[in-house]
This record gives structure tokens, sequence and C-alpha cells, in this order.
């Protein structure tokens, strides 16, 4: 018998008993479905904290002084030295505070943080309209500000900001740049802040000293080379006092990030695929129901020269027909339940086609495995005892 014939005998089979095949493939399909919407979640989440870390900048480093007074802080010239480190591509100062914005009647209270000029690019943030602050800005302290889009949203609504004079904390500053639109990130709202050069920030905060500095790394190959210089330096700068200052490294949070979710996902998958397996052991129950209703069939065929190969192949081939239907029917159901995620719940999933093969592979070895013992049943019987079964 060759193999087109067994499909043919292996559809007309199901199409007998469609109910009952039916229920045989629900557990192929839920286990399916579930495999591949529980990884695209685990996906499509480590995607989003990826993105969301990545945001803040690429091969960042962060680092924070601790402690209070100039003695437990960096000046600007030496932030400038960290710059000149080999393997650095920048360093962003950072002087924070908050301050109750004004214009005309609409106040809000909103994030400060003075920034040099290279802001922009180590904190990959870039300017809609106008400008970002230049370096003569800082050299006399200029009263400019560059301000997110919530804050023009809160308190210029459709009316244009540039040019516009804005008070903080009662002192007037000129805007003279819109941030593009960002999002939210760990350390909170992007787009809700305003930037101002870092020398006016100081006196502005009276905070002489700088506690956060972002440094960029040239390559994601040189962070960790960096980070020891910066760390060097530090040491020596603080007289080897390991808690005068914390480094973040953002690739190690990125490996740790994608350990866990990968650790996430196998487990996740793990607990989807035992449905599968439930779904096997129903495919075999069913086709040891089917041998059993169709023993006079396997003898007669044996008795016209059916080998036992023929046998052995039909039920197989046939399992394998319910596995497969049940699997593509899976990846169809799981595909539709990762778009309703996102559609009515909003989450992030991510639909690869390897988690999509790997799904429908796994399902057909299931089924595979599990009919193997009904069709061995099958092939086994002797062609007297199959016809004068009753």
């Amino acid at each position: 018998m060759n193999f087109k014939m067994a499909i043919k005998l292996a559809l007309k089979g199901i199409v007998g008993n469609k109910m009952r095949t039916f229920l045989t493939m629900l557990g192929i399909i839920i286990g399916v479905s579930a495999v591949i919407i529980l990884v695209s979640v685990v996906q499509g989440t480590t995607e989003s904290v990826t993105e969301n870390i990545e945001s803040m900048g690429t091969n960042l480093l962060t680092v924070s002084i601790r402690g209070r007074g100039a003695a437990s802080s960096l000046t600007y010239d030496e932030v400038k030295e960290l710059a000149n480190k080999d393997g650095v591509d920048g360093a962003a100062p950072i002087v924070n505070g908050n301050v109750t914005a004004k214009y005309e009647t609409k106040t809000m209270d909103v994030s400060l943080e003075g920034a040099d000029e290279n802001y922009q690019s180590v904190r990959n943030h870039k300017v809609q309209r106008g400008r970002f602050v230049l370096p003569l800005d800082i050299e006399y302290r200029q009263k400019i500000i560059v301000i997110g889009s919530e804050v023009v949203k809160e308190l210029f609504g459709s009316e244009d900001p540039m040019g516009k004079i804005v008070q903080l904390d009662g002192l007037n500053f000129t805007v003279v740049g819109v941030l593009e639109e960002k999002g939210s990130s760990m350390g909170g709202s992007n787009d809700e802040k305003i930037l101002m050069p870092i020398t006016t920030a100081q006196r502005f905060l009276k905070s002489e000293g700088i506690r956060s500095v972002y440094i960029q790394a040239e390559s994601p190959e040189l962070v960790n080379s960096v980070n020891v210089q910066v760390e060097q330096y530090l040491l020596k700068k603080f007289k080897n006092d390991d808690n005068a200052y914390n480094i973040f490294n953002q690739s190690e949070m990125l490996s740790t990030v994608n350990q866990v979710t990968q650790s996430m996902a196998l487990m996740l998958g793990g607990i989807a695929a035992i449905s599968l397996l439930v779904g096997g052991i129903g495919i075999m129950n069913i086709m040891l129901v089917t041998v059993t209703e169709r023993t006079r069939e396997i003898g007669i065929r044996k008795a016209i020269g059916a080998r036992r190969k023929d046998i052995l192949s039909q039920f197989l081939i046939e399992s394998a027909v319910i596995s497969g239907m049940g699997g593509i029917m899976g990846v169809l159901v799981g595909i539709g339940g990762n778009k309703l995620l996102t559609l009515a719940v909003g989450m992030n999933t991510k639909t690869t086609f390897s988690v999509l093969l790997l799904a429908l592979s796994f399902s057909l070895v299931v089924g595979m495995f599990f009919g193997i013992y009904p069709a061995n049943k099958a092939s086994k019987l002797k062609p007297v005892d199959a016809l004068r079964f009753e």
C-alpha cells in the first residue's frame, strides 16, 4: 500500500467519526495553542523590557554618587576626565530636582534635569522642534530650557511653545526646544521633564556637585572594560571607599533579563506541553478503540495479501494525520489568541516562526509516538483470529 492510499484511508476513518476525531484532536489543539500563546507572551514581554532598558541609551553605565557635600560628588571637569577614558563614547552628567512650572495660568510639578550637549546622544533623546542645549549655553549659564511632550500638552495645549517664557519656581526661562515623545522607562516618564544647561541647573538648584553621570561605551564589547576603568577612577577619587558610589551596568541588566525570561519561556512552554502529552494519550486511546472496531477489516486485508508493515504504516499515518490536523488548528488558535491579547488587553506578544514550527513538530511527534502501540497491536493480529472476531 502506497503513502497516498494510506492518507486516503486515514481521512476516510476521520470523516466517518467526525465528533470523536474532533474531541481526540482537542487535547492537541489546546496544547499547541497554549505553547504558542505562553511562549509568545514571554518573548513579547522580553522585547518590551529590553526596549525599555535600551530607551535609556545603549552600552550604558550609570554612575550614582552617594553621600552629601562636595567630597561626595564629582566636578564637571572630573566628568570630562571620565569621558576621555579608552572605549568611552560619551559621558553625560546630570543634576536633577523637582520644580513647579508655570505658563500664564497653567502650572504643573515636573522633573528638572541639568544636562550638557552629550545628554542627547548618550541618553538617546532627540529634539522634535527647536534645538538642544549647546556648549555656549553651559559656558554662559543661559536661562533656556528644552521641554518634554507631556509638559507641552499640560502647559501649552495646542499652542506653539517655541520662544515662550516659562516660570520655574518663579524664575523666567525661555523654551528653545521640544523633545520627541519617548514614553516611560524604569526611571519614570521621559516626556514629563524639563532640561536646562547643567551650569544653570547647578546654580538654580543650589547643587554644585554632580552625583549622576551616564557613560556610554563605544560598543557592547567594551562596556565591561569601561566599567573597570570607571571603577578604578572612582576608587582613587573616594580613597578606596566602594560604598561612596554605585555603577549600574546596563549590559548585565539585559543579560539577567534575558536569562530570567528564557527560563520562564522554558517553564511555561513545558507546562503547556503537558497538555500535548495528555492529547497524545487521547490519540492512543482512540486508536486502540479504532483497532478493536476494525479487527475484521484488518483480518480481511491480511488475508488478501496485506503485509504487517502495511497495517502498521496505515495506523501510524492515521495517528499522524489526527495529530497533524490538531497541530495546524492549534497554530491557528494560538495566532488568533495572541492577536486577541494584543487588541483586547494591550499585551505585547511576539509570535515567531520558530515557535510555530516547534509546536507543530512536537504535536506530530506526540501523535506518532502514542500511535505506535495501537499500530503495532493492529499489525500483529493474525488473519484467522481477526476474521473470527465479532
